[in-house]
This record gives structure tokens, C-alpha cells and sequence, in this order.
């Protein structure tokens, strides 16, 4: 039935009749793909990138980026580009790519699970019941060393009814200790054992990874035959992955890194006794959640269709796998920490679209220390909002159909199945770490991510983009320091920049001013207006004030120059000695190289130019332009602003 057939459709004794076919663009002329492609290079080639001969995909392979896991990820995906995959089959049914459950998520929303890392056990237990009682549905307890004490997880959970609300233990060297503590309390609590709930948190695999040393694999077997036994509802087993992309690794060697971690587990578990499925049901495996939506939500589907096919080669198909999404604090900023609620939402939202069974969304203070009432409010009531106002639960797989979304999910799957493979020749799981494989992988990709963030093609709002150097510091009580890691570093993408924040903050409270830059101005307002404003950005980013210093000295727009011994008028005044030359080019051409001598002469050290001019400027430094080091036009700002030492 076409749009015209639609109006015409008799009613029904309620009301119009129901179309048996309903076309949305029925009444408009179908696009193929090459109209499409023509179209692009159309306005692609306004902006001179292509030739008027340009081949018909010129255009789109401008528009075409390639990923940490050398994805290619087009600008647009149709139902061709999805031909020839493999089927991602039902919700609830074998691969799981869908999700595990029949329904999905619908209609109570995914289990949000809440952290809480403290060490005075009366003050963690008001806030996790406060937590429990205003939508959180588990709680992520740090136990043991930085926690709180393994003989006062009774005290801690007074109060916690065990059999609705499970926590999930993070107690790292103590971890066996502490799974036995909690398994204790079904019976200190009056919990039948087969309604107890909870996730044990062993991995000795992940601590490992993070601290560079741990326990050996078979001090799990205690705890799995216990928990086989006697408690259907409890996972013995975390195969965290996340220390990967904590590490600054890509989403498809997270993926790989789950699975050899997986299956080592699975090693252990089977040759101990346990049959594939009893050990498979053991298993949560957790993952990072980033404000990168599409790759998160692939990311989740693609492994629950890779562990599927692990456990198909091992003789189970009826087994999902269990899901724990965790938005990792090493994305947040310390600096313009309230941006952080953004990414959280952005990350939980993905999270969810993409079936995790669990996802934990930290308070958006979670990176300076210990997170206030109000923060943990906002947090979980970020996740409150996505499952009860956005309706994420009302729909299921909402992600099932995209055709890029279908299409990335297998690349994120063939590329980590790839990376597994590469690990499993490296002898597997812990002979990958031991011999530094993994490391030496993740170090590359960590590579990438500090060039592009360097160069703000990852761009941090309010960190390294639009920075406010007069906003008032987020305070709050320091936490216990976190467990050395003498495995796989800590990146966190931010802490670079936070870092020349520190020292601006420093010389502030020393001096009573900043690091200060001079932005000489060349011609009318309307020639360095733009290049004033990237200028200030990019150095505001290193804790750089940017000044346009008037005849006072007080920081006011200095207003148009029409010689070079009225910018060096305005450049003493300024009392810095450094100059960043702010024009259009063809004023570049005709004065910056007069001018920067004037500067040299006038005590300028070091003297740059906003832009990218096609030739080098006599007289000046370096440059600053879109795409260049951040990073290193700072340092070299800072430096020259300090000193010799």
C-alpha cells in the first residue's frame, strides 16, 4: 500500500481502518546509493578536498574515519552494508547478540548497581541503604584493603535484604576471604541459600592485570565449588575487563582480553570438576561503558555473540552471558567535574541500549575523592531517568536494526576475535601478561589516544576545550589511596592538562597571577577576532591566561593595530614575555614578520602565530592551529613562563 492508497483506506466501525502495509516515503521517488555519493561529493568538493574528477566515493572517504581497532566507520550505513552477516537471531535466544532476555529489559529497566568505596563501615551502610531506598537495586562494595573490613561486612550490611539487593564485592587481594565472609551471612541474615544473591567479585586474572601480581588461578576452586553447591543465584567469578580500556586499550581488545580471561577461567573450572555450564553460570563479566554511544552499544552485543560461540565450541548454547557496565572514573575530569554528569549519561545510556545486565554510572565528583549525597543522588537518579522517563526499558533491543550498529558489532567482533586468538597463541591469559604481550599491544593503542587527546582530536570539555581558569575547585575529602598498579597503567585521558591547572593554580597562589601569554592583535577587529578565541582556548587549556593588555596593563581588548610599535606598546605593558601573533593570513603576509621582530627586540623569548600559514614566518616560534600538539605549544608556554630552574 503506497502513501496515496494509506489516505484512501476505508474506515472502520472504531475509526480509519488500519494500512496492512504502511511506506513512510511512499509518496517520494526512491534515492539510490550513487545519487547519494553524487550529492556528498557535491558539497564536499565546495570545500576544495575533491576535484570535479573525484572518484564517486571521494567524497564519503573524506567523511570516513578509521578507529583505535582500524574499524572503518562510514558516514552511512544502508541495508546492502548489513547483506552477508552473520544473523544476530532473537532476544533471549542463542547468540545473545540481543540480549539475554525474552522481553529485554522491559519493563523494570536493567539492574543499577551503585559503588561505594569507603572504609568507616556505620557511615558506607547509611549511604548504601540511602542508595537502596531511592532506586539503586545493587550495591558495588569495596572490601578489604581501602574498604571497608571484611569483619564488618555484617555491620556494613545490616539492614540490606540479601535476597532483593546483591552486592557485588571488589575486595582485590582479599578476595577470597571476603566471598566466604558474604556467603557466611545467608545464614547470619536468615537468607534461604537459594534466594541469596550477590556477585563474589574473585578474579585473580584482573588483579593481576592491575597490580602486576595475584594469586594463582586454582584459589578460586574454594569459593566456585560453594557456590555451585549450595547458592544458584551467586557468581563466584569476575572477568574484568575494563582494566584494559582503563589502560587506554581499544573496545576490541577489551572484547579479545574477556574472552582469554574467560576461558582461562573456564580451564580451571572444568578441569576442577564443575561441568562448562555450571562454570559458565559462574561467570559476570564487566565492561567499560564511554561516552563513545554506538561503539559501547556494539560493544556489549558483540560479546555476548563471542562468549556464545566459546561456550557452542565447549558444548553450551543455553548459557548468556552476564553483563556488568561500568563507566570507569578514569574518563572523568577533576577540572569542570560537573561536565562529568554528561558523560555519565551519555555512557549509562549506552550501556543500556546495548543489554547490559548491570551498569554502574560513578557520582560525577567520583575522580576528586569521596563523593557527597548529592553527587551519589544525581547518579543514580541519571540512570532513574534513562529506565523511567526516557522509557530505554520500553522497547526491546532498541539497538536491533541499525544497520551501523549491526554493522560495527561485527567488526568489534571479528577484530576481537582476532585479538584472542593472537593471545591464546601468546600461551594464553596470564602468559599474555607475564610476558608483557598485552601490555605491548595496549601501549600502542594507548599511544594513539594520548596523540589525538593531545591534539584535541578527542576533545575534553572543559579540560582541554572551553576551559574556565576562574572556576571555583571542586573539593572533596580525599579517598584511601587505590591499590598500586604495577600492571597495566592508569590512563586517564584528562590528567595531562590537569596537570599544567595544577601548576597555573600554584603559581597563582604564589605570585598572585597566572602564566600569562600576550595576544598581539594585528589590523581591524574583524582580521583576529576568530584566532583571539582559539588562541585563549588552547592555552586556557594549560592554565594559560591570555591577555590583550591595554596601555594599564589591565586585561581589556586592545582594539585594532596599524603598526608594529603599537603591538609592541601593548606588549610591554602586559609584562609577559611571551607574544602569539592573532590575524587573518593575508595580514600574516604583509606584517607578522615585521612585527615579530619588533617583538624580539622588545624582550619577547618566545613568539608564536595562530595559524597555519603555507610558509614559514620569519621571526616566530611555533604555531598554534587546529590539529596541532597541544600538549607540547603548552609546555613550551610554561616553560618559558617559569624559567630556568
Amino acid at each position: 500500500m503506497t502513501g496515496t492508497d494509506r489516505d484512501a483506506a476505508a474506515p472502520g466501525p472504531d475509526g480509519p481502518a488500519e494500512p496492512e502495509h504502511l511506506e513512510l516515503a511512499g509518496g517520494f521517488a526512491p534515492v539510490t546509493r550513487e545519487q547519494w555519493l553524487e550529492a556528498v561529493n557535491g558539497v564536499v568538493r565546495k570545500s576544495g578536498k575533491i576535484g570535479e574528477d573525484a572518484a564517486p566515493t571521494a567524497g564519503v572517504d573524506t567523511l570516513t574515519r578509521t578507529d583505535a581497532d582500524g574499524i572503518r566507520v562510514a558516514p552511512l550505513y544502508a541495508a546492502e552494508d548489513v547483506e552477508g552477516l552473520p544473523d544476530t537471531g532473537v532476544p533471549g535466544a542463542w547468540p545473545y547478540t540481543r540480549g539475554p532476555l525474552t522481553d529485554g529489559h522491559v519493563p523494570e529497566g536493567w539492574d543499577v548497581r551503585q559503588r561505594h568505596a569507603g572504609t568507616d563501615p556505620k557511615a558506607v551502610r547509611e549511604a548504601l541503604l540511602a542508595d537502596l531506598e531511592c532506586g539503586v537495586n545493587s550495591v558495588w562494595l569495596r572490601v578489604g584493603e581501602g574498604g571497608v573490613p571484611i569483619s564488618e561486612l555484617a555491620t556494613t550490611l545490616d539492614g540490606v535484604y540479601l535476597d532483593l539487593a546483591p552486592v557485588a564485592l571488589d575486595a582485590g587481594i582479599d578476595a577470597v576471604d571476603a566471598a566466604q565472609a558474604y556467603l557466611d551471612l545467608a545464614e547470619h541474615f536468615g537468607v534461604e541459600d537459594a534466594e541469596f544473591r550477590g556477585s563474589l567479585g574473585v578474579d585473580p586474572i584482573g588483579l593481576r592485570a592491575r597490580a602486576g601480581n595475584g594469586p594463582d588461578l586454582g584459589t578460586v576452586l574454594p569459593v566456585a565449588r560453594r557456590v555451585a553447591e549450595t547458592f544458584p543465584l551467586v557468581r563466584a567469578i569476575t572477568v574484568d575487563a575494563s582494566v584494559v580500556r582503563e589502560a587506554g586499550g581499544s573496545a576490541g581488545q577489551e572484547l579479545g582480553w574477556s574472552l582469554a580471561a574467560g576461558v582461562a577461567y573456564l580451564r580451571t573450572l572444568t578441569e576442577n570438576g564443575l561441568d562448562v555450564a555450571t562454570a559458565a553460570r559462574l561467570l559476570e563479566f564487566r565492561f567499560t561503558a564511554t561516552p563513545e554511544q554506538f561503539p559501547t552499544i556494539a560493544s556489549l552485543r558483540a560479546a555476548r555473540r563471542l562468549w556464545a560461540r566459546v561456550l557452542e565450541a565447549s558444548g553450551v548454547t543455553d548459557v548468556p552471558q552476564y553483563q556488568h557496565a561500568v563507566v570507569s572514573e578514569a574518563l572523568f575530569t577533576r577540572r569542570d567535574p560537573w561536565v562529568n554528569m554528561l558523560r555519565g549519561t551519555v555512557a549509562g545510556f549506552a550501556a543500556g541500549v546495548g543489554g547490559a545486565d548491570a551498569v554502574t554510572v560513578p557520582p560525577f565528583d567520583a575522580a576528586l575523592g569521596q563523593s557527597l549525597p548529592f553527587s551519589r543522588r544525581i547518579a543514580r537518579n541519571t540512570q532513574g531517568l534513562l529506565i523511567e522517563e526516557s522509557h530505554l526499558a520500553r522497547v526491546i533491543d532498541p539497538a536491533g536494526g541499525s544497520y551501523y550498529v549491526e554493522h560495527l558489532t561485527d567488526d568489534l567482533a571479528q577484530v576481537a576475535w582476532a585479538f584472542f586468538q593472537e593471545i591464546e597463541a601468546a600461551g594464553g591469559a596470564l602468559a599474555a601478561l607475564e610476558s608483557g604481550f598485552l601490555d605491548g599491544k595496549v601501549a600502542e593503542v594507548r599511544a594513539k589516544r594520548e596523540s589525538d587527546v593531545a591534539r584535541r582530536k578527542a576533545p575534553l570539555t572543559g579540560v582541554s576545550e572551553f576551559p574556565d581558569l576562574h572556576e571555583k575547585p571542586v573539593e572533596r575529602t580525599p579517598l584511601p589511596e587505590p591499590v598500586e598498579r604495577g600492571g597495566l597503567p592508569l590512563y586517564r585521558p584528562a590528567e595531562a592538562y590537569e596537570a599544567y591547572r595544577d601548576r597555573s593554580d600554584a603559581m597563582l597562589a604564589e605570585t598572585g597571577s597566572r602564566p600569562t601569554a600576550f595576544l598581539a592583535t594585528l589590523g581591524p577587529l574583524a582580521a583576529y577576532t576568530a584566532r583571539v578565541g582559539f588562541a585563549r582556548n588552547l592555552l586556557g587549556a594549560g592554565g594559560v591566561e591570555a591577555t590583550e593588555a591595554g596601555p594599564t596593563g589591565t586585561a581589556q581588548q586592545a582594539g585594532p593595530t596599524e603598526a608594529a610599535a603599537e603591538v609592541v606598546e601593548k606588549f610591554r605593558a602586559a609584562g609577559t614575555p611571551v607574544a602569539v601573533l592573532c590575524s587573518s593570513d593575508t595580514l600574516y603576509g604583509e606584517r607578522a614578520a615585521e612585527t615579530a621582530s619588533a617583538l624580539r627586540e622588545a624582550g619577547a623569548t618566545r613568539i608564536l602565530l595562530a595559524g597555519k600559514p603555507k610558509e614559514e614566518v620569519p621571526g616566530v616560534d611555533g604555531y598554534l592551529f587546529a590539529g596541532c600538539d597541544a600538549l607540547a605549544v603548552i609546555d613550551d608556554v610554561v616553560t618559558t613562563l617559569e624559567g630556568p630552574k
